[in-house]
């Protein structure tokens, strides 16, 4: 579906001036802002971000190199919008959702009329428009003469990822269904029906900024299995929920959001990223092309969109990628799909809307960022969410965006707002980086506002101590944080045997709870139940420990013990069963030493 204004396309405009992106263009009748307009010989394509009297200023989504006043400048009458369809599955595209494998011909501007029949790179950019692609096997649902409303399925896609995939009567679109293709091969964009009289494609399109329409919004209800247990036991984020991870340079945000990419359990992942560096997407790429996926075997970026808008491409696309992703997601969660959103990082999009307001000489706020940043994150985070679907199923948006503050400073405006805004904060440390422990994730600078919420369904659905286990395990760090910074002063050895093993407590939950390898074939994932295992595991010993110390067992004589087991059961014990027969192990060699040391002094002495 695409939103046109009521003038339709306009043209016979001229540039006026060029600074970088921000393109002045006169003579343009029938704007409205977001349209889009095309600039120069090879129709370059921008978006309108202001209107006075008939002077436009359009923010360009290319490189502008080359173009100078009195160039031509054409409206397409309509708001940037996204080519949605089953292409998305297992593709890799720009910022403005244009294919970047095969090379397509939009990267050429000198060849792109020619191979767009008539229509240049920008064109086809603003269209969302892509290669002819493969064709699709489509089977109907629907029957003629059947009437429907926006959002049901007239029949599905077979696609490798193996997903649920609808092709649903566009928002706006009702009525009685005519002309269904049978079941067959199908090109994205044939006319699969009519409804109401208006034809449905196998492909249609979306404007990226405006949130497509859903029937009811829910709470918060099943937790997102991410597979990385400092974020499921401690800090979990619920389907349909949101999250950030702030961190300096270094400290791992790009790994972690690629390994949730790779292991959450959604049924498609958007990955947007944002500005990075070229090099660590590719090899994000190319992991993930090796990845099988335990559903159906097969290759997991099959069910992963991938937008690309790396550090060296265009700046202001970069404003848009996010959007992008928003769409995508939107798109596959009318489905009644649950997706990820993975938007890597926010900074880098914040600092285009800076670099683009200083140029459009708007009033700078704090360190130089628009007056509207605050309401430019909320808006992207609230597009979050989970959902009963105009077609009556349930599907969700989890958002989950890194957050990369100069200096590490954690005070500064796009930290500061994020946090007001996502219901979970995954805080990277940069001494647990330096001391590589990963995921380098603060259990003291961390929150999630959803803890409650996934207790209870924790407890409705087979797990009735999963509050009490975070909590025993947040009190443990907490209290081992504390005596540590006394032993700093202190020493170890001065401290009361109490104390001391809530340290030694602490460091086996550091190490053989929070600290997970990326590269471990074996612990790379963690499912709930092992995790559960493990934290039983670690809780256990420590309060075996301390009962041992209260009992008059030398402090230094359980120090001495050989923990070794407990920290490797991670990598070691592939199921919880095995971790129970480690921890019942673990439990009787303890309990020897009661009796093999004689009652010393009184411990707290």
């Amino acid at each position: 579906m695409r939103v046109m204004n009521a003038a339709g396309p306009s043209g016979g405009g001229q540039v006026t001036r060029v600074s970088g992106p921000l393109v002045e263009v006169r003579g343009l009748t029938g704007l409205a802002m977001s349209d889009i307009v095309e600039v120069g010989a090879y129709r370059l394509p921008g978006e309108v971000v202001a209107i006075i009297g008939d002077r436009a200023t359009v923010q360009a989504y290319e490189y502008t190199g080359g173009l100078a006043p009195g160039d031509a400048a054409a409206g397409r009458g309509e708001p940037l919008s996204a080519r949605l369809g089953p292409h998305l599955l297992g593709g890799v595209f720009d910022g403005l959702l244009r294919p970047l494998e095969g090379a397509g011909p939009w990267l050429d501007p000198a060849r792109s009329a020619a191979a767009a029949g008539g229509l240049g790179g920008g064109a086809a950019a603003a269209a969302g428009s892509a290669s002819p692609g493969p064709r699709f096997g489509f089977t109907p649902q629907a029957s003629d003469g059947d009437v429907v409303s926006a959002g049901a399925s007239l029949g599905t896609v077979a696609n490798a990822g193996g997903i649920g995939y609808r092709v649903l009567v566009p928002p706006g679109i009702s009525g009685a269904v005519g002309g269904l293709r049978p079941a067959g091969q199908v090109a994205a964009d044939e006319v699969i029906a009519t409804v109401g009289g208006q034809p449905v494609r196998l492909t249609g399109s979306w404007p990226v900024r405006l949130p497509r329409p859903y029937a009811d919004r829910l709470d918060g209800g099943a937790p997102l299995q991410t597979g990385q247990r400092v974020v499921d036991v401690l800090f979990p984020v619920t389907r349909g929920g949101t999250g950030a991870v702030p961190g300096g340079f270094g400290t791992g945000k790009t790994v972690l959001l690629q390994q949730i990419t790779k292991w959450s359990d959604a049924d498609v992942i958007v990955y947007v990223g944002c500005g990075e560096r070229g090099n660590e997407l590719a090899d994000m790429l190319t992991e993930l092309a090796d990845l099988s996926d335990p559903r159906t075997g097969g290759r997991l970026a099959h069910r992963t969109v991938v937008i690309a808008n790396t550090s060296n491409m265009p700046m202001m696309a970069r404003e848009a990628s996010i959007y992008s992703g928003a769409a995508v997601a939107e798109f596959f969660r009318d489905m009644g799909l649950h997706v990820v959103v993975v938007a890597d990082s926010t900074s880098r999009w914040a600092e285009a809307l800076r670099e683009f307001s200083s140029r459009n000489g708007e009033m700078p706020a704090e360190e130089g960022y628009p007056a509207g940043l605050a309401s430019a994150l909320a808006a992207f985070y609230e597009r979050a969410g989970r959902v009963i679907t105009a077609g009556g199923w349930e599907g969700s948006i989890t958002i989950i965006g890194a957050v990369s503050p100069a200096g590490g400073d954690m005070t500064e405006p796009v930290t500061a707002y994020t946090q007001r805004f996502v219901r979970c904060l995954w805080t990277l440390d940069r001494d647990l980086a330096y001391a590589r422990h990963y995921p380098a994730i603060s259990w003291a600078g961390s929150f999630c506002r959803d803890a409650a919420v996934v207790g209870n369904w924790q407890a409705r659905n087979g797990d009735p101590g999963w509050t009490d286990r975070r909590a025993r395990l947040s009190g443990l760090l907490a209290e081992a944080d504390r005596v540590g910074e006394l032993a700093e002063l202190m020493g170890v050895t001065a401290l009361p045997p109490r104390q001391r093993m809530a340290i030694l407590a602490g460091r086996l939950a550091r190490e053989g709870v929070l600290q997970q390898s990326a590269v471990s074939a074996t612990d790379a994932y963690c499912d709930a139940a092992r995790a559960g295992a493990l934290v039983d595991l670690v809780l256990a010993v420590g309060d075996r420990c301390q009962e041992l110390a209260q009992r008059g067992v030398s402090a230094g004589l359980i120090e001495e013990q050989d923990f070794s087991p407990v920290l490797r059961a991670k990598e070691d014990a592939s199921i919880p069963e095995q971790v129970q027969a480690l921890a019942a192990e673990m439990l009787a060699r303890l309990d020897a030493l009661d009796a093999a040391d004689p009652p010393g002094m009184d411990p707290d002495e």
